[in-house]
C-alpha cells in the first residue's frame, strides 16, 4: 500500500539567481496536520509561473521517497529534505514506471487523477544547486507527476493512498515523459497517448504535433489537392556561407532595391520554400563582417535568388547595399532557411504585409500563381503611398492569374485615384477585415513592423482565426521566453561586459552583435544573455528544446549532450559552445 509521507507547501517568493530575480514557488517545506486540497491548489501553496506550473491540470506535484534514495546515491547527497524537488506530496510507492496517466487515487478525503509528468524546467536544478537536474530527471526516467483534483478534501502525512480506477491505454508516467523528451518514439504509443482523456491539453497538443510530423506525405488525388501537391519540396542547402555573384540590381521604389544573386560557377541553386530568407555576410568596413537576413522575394522556381532591401536612414548594411554594391560584386550568402513558409493545405490563404514586409508573402504569391492554386487568396498590403509601394504592379499581375483572388491595398498618406476600388486611404481595421469575407479557417501570413503584426493578429483572432492559423515573420530578435524571471527594463543588445574574449567570433545575426568567444561564458546562451540579447529557454539542460536556434554558419560542441538532438541546421544554445566562428539566427 502506498503512503503519503509528507505534505509540502510554499508561497512564491523572489530568489536571486545569476544576477537576476526569479519569482518561484519551488521552495516547499513539510507541514503538519491536515491540509485542505482544492481544485487549483493546496491551502498555503502557490506557483510563481502559472504558464508552466499549477492550474487545474497541475494542482499537486508528486515525488517518491524511492527517487530521493536514488538521487542521494547518484549525487552523493545527504541533505535532500522532503519538498526539495518542488513536490507537494512526498510518497512511499507510486513509481513513475508503474503509475499511469489517468489513474485515480484516494488520499484522505480527496480523490486525484494523474494528468501528466513533471514539467522539466531549470528551477528544480536551481533549488537543488544541481544545474543539470532537469535533464537528469528525464534521462533517469524519474520525473515525478502531477495530479488533478477530482474531489476536494483534507489530506495529511500518514494517509494511505488507494487506487480507485486505472487509466486507459496503460501508459506510465515514465512512458509519457519519454515520448515527449527522448528520441526513437514508438508511433503506436504516441497514438495511444492521444486516447487518454486525462492527459493535460498541453501534452496532448505536443503529441498531436509529433504524430503529424510522423505522417508520410499523402499522394495527390483528392479534390483540391493539386496545388499542395505542386508545392516545392525543401532541398538541401550548403553549410555555412558560399560566395555568390550580384547579377543585377533593380530599383523598386525610391527607397527599395532588389538584388539578384547567382552562383559564380553556373551551378543550379537549391529551390527555397516560399517565405524563406537568406543571411548575407558583408565587409562594411567595421571590425568584423556584418550579417543581415533578408527575405527572398522571387518565385521559388525562378532559378536565381532575389532579395529586396529598404534603405534605412541609419542602417549601416542597407546603406552599403544601396550605395556601394554593384553588379558583378561577390557576397557571402548562407542557404535559404526559415520556418515562415507557405503550408501545404487546402484552406484559404491570407497574405498581409506592410512596407518592405511584402517580400516573403510576395514569394508565396508567386508560388500560388505558378500553380494556379484554386484556393481563395486575400492579398492585403499597407504602404505610405503609390510611389513607395514596392511590387505594386508585380503583385497585381500575379493576383490576376489566380481564380479566386481578392486584392486590398491601403495607402496611409494618399487617396487612391478614382476607379481604383481595391485601394483605400488609411489602414486595415477590425471592421474592414470583417467586411472582406475572410473565412475563419484561413491560413494567415503576416510580415511588417511588430506593432502592425500585433494589431492585425489581434483583429484576426477576434474574427475567429485560431492562433495556430496565424503565422508571423520578424527579423528583429524574437520575444524572450525566460519563465519565472522577473521582467526588467529592455536594454539594447551590446558587447558583453569585461575583457574581450580571444576565441572565435560569435555573430548574433538578428541582433547585429559580433563578439569574440570567451570561456568565461559557460554556453552560447550565457554569452547571449551577457549581451542582453532576448533569449528563449526553460530547462537550460538540453531537454525542452525551447532554446533551439538556427545555426547559420560554424560548428559547436555540446557541454551537456542533449537527450534528443535537434534538427539538422539547428542547435540548443543552452548547452553548447563554439568550436569555430559561429553565426546564429538570434
Amino acid at each position: 500500500m502506498a503512503t503519503l509521507l509528507s505534505v509540502n507547501v510554499g508561497i512564491p517568493k523572489d530568489v536571486p539567481w545569476q544576477g537576476r530575480t526569479v519569482h518561484t514557488g519551488a521552495w516547499k517545506s513539510p507541514v503538519h496536520g491536515p491540509r485542505m486540497v482544492r481544485r487549483l491548489n493546496i491551502d498555503g501553496d502557490g506557483q510563481g509561473d502559472l504558464a508552466g506550473h499549477g492550474g487545474e491540470m497541475r494542482a499537486v506535484l508528486v515525488y517518491q521517497v524511492q527517487s530521493y534514495q536514488y538521487w542521494q546515491k547518484q549525487l552523493g547527497r545527504d541533505d535532500l529534505a522532503f519538498g526539495i524537488f518542488g513536490e507537494n506530496f512526498t510518497v512511499d510507492g507510486l513509481p513513475d514506471d508503474e503509475v499511469c496517466i489517468g489513474d485515480r487515487y484516494r488520499i484522505g478525503e480527496a480523490e486525484f487523477e494523474v494528468s501528466q509528468p513533471r514539467v522539466t524546467c531549470y528551477r528544480v536544478g536551481m533549488r537543488l544547486g544541481e544545474p543539470t537536474m532537469a535533464s537528469l530527471l528525464v534521462a533517469h526516467r524519474r520525473p515525478g507527476f502531477y495530479l488533478r483534483v477530482i474531489t476536494e478534501g483534507h489530506v495529511q502525512a500518514g494517509n494511505e493512498i488507494t487506487l480507485t480506477r486505472k487509466g486507459p491505454e496503460q501508459l506510465s508516467v515514465a512512458d509519457i515523459d519519454a515520448l515527449l523528451y527522448l528520441p526513437n518514439r514508438d508511433p503506436e504509443k504516441l497514438r495511444k497517448a492521444l486516447n487518454i482523456p486525462a492527459l493535460s491539453p498541453g501534452w496532448q497538443q505536443s503529441f498531436r504535433e509529433l504524430v503529424a510530423a510522423q505522417q508520410p506525405t499523402q499522394e495527390p488525388g483528392w479534390p483540391g489537392e493539386r496545388a499542395s501537391a505542386q508545392q516545392p519540396r525543401e532541398e538541401p542547402g550548403w553549410p555555412g556561407f558560399k560566395t555568390m555573384r550580384v547579377a543585377r540590381i533593380v530599383p523598386e521604389t525610391p527607397t527599395v532595391s532588389s538584388i539578384y544573386l547567382d552562383t559564380t560557377d553556373g551551378t543550379r541553386l537549391p529551390q527555397p520554400r516560399p517565405g524563406q530568407y537568406l543571411s548575407i555576410r558583408l565587409d562594411v568596413g567595421a571590425a568584423a563582417p556584418a550579417v543581415r537576413s533578408y527575405s527572398l522575394s522571387s518565385a521559388p522556381a525562378a532559378g536565381t535568388y532575389r532579395i529586396s532591401v529598404k534603405h534605412e536612414p541609419h542602417g549601416r548594411v542597407s546603406h552599403y547595399l544601396h550605395t556601394s554594391l554593384h553588379p558583378g560584386d561577390l557576397v557571402d550568402v548562407a542557404s535559404p532557411r526559415g520556418a515562415f513558409v507557405l503550408k501545404e493545405s487546402t484552406d484559404p490563404v491570407l497574405l498581409i504585409s506592410a512596407g518592405i514586409g511584402a517580400t516573403p508573402v510576395l514569394a508565396m504569391l508567386h508560388q500560388l500563381a505558378a500553380t494556379q492554386d484554386p484556393r481563395p487568396v486575400w492579398w492585403i498590403h499597407t504602404a505610405h503611398d503609390r510611389a513607395h509601394h514596392p511590387f505594386a504592379d508585380e503583385a497585381h499581375t500575379l493576383l490576376t492569374q489566380l481564380p479566386h483572388a481578392h486584392e486590398h491595398i491601403y495607402y496611409t498618406a494618399e487617396a487612391p485615384d478614382p476607379g481604383q476600388l481595391h485601394i483605400t486611404q488609411g489602414r486595415p481595421t477590425a471592421t474592414s477585415l470583417a467586411a472582406m469575407g475572410i473565412p475563419a479557417n484561413a491560413d494567415a501570413y503576416l510580415c511588417g513592423p511588430p506593432a502592425f503584426m500585433d494589431d492585425l493578429s489581434g483583429y484576426l483572432r477576434d474574427h475567429g482565426l485560431s492562433p495556430g492559423h496565424i503565422h508571423t515573420e520578424a527579423f528583429s530578435a524574437l520575444p524572450a521566453i525566460n519563465p519565472g524571471v522577473t521582467p526588467t527594463a529592455v536594454i539594447r543588445p551590446h558587447q558583453p561586459p569585461g575583457p574581450a574574449g580571444t576565441g572565435p567570433l560569435i555573430t548574433f545575426a538578428r541582433s547585429g552583435i559580433t563578439t569574440p568567444w570567451s570561456p568565461t561564458h559557460a554556453t552560447l546562451l550565457d554569452l547571449a544573455e551577457a549581451c542582453d540579447i532576448p533569449t528563449r529557454w526553460s530547462c537550460r539542460t538540453g531537454v525542452c528544446h525551447t532554446c533551439i536556434t538556427h545555426l547559420v554558419a560554424g560548428d559547436i560542441t555540446y557541454t551537456t549532450q542533449p537527450l534528443e538532438p535537434p534538427e539538422s541546421g539547428t542547435i540548443l544554445i543552452c548547452c553548447s559552445e563554439p568550436t569555430t566562428e559561429v553565426v546564429l539566427d538570434l
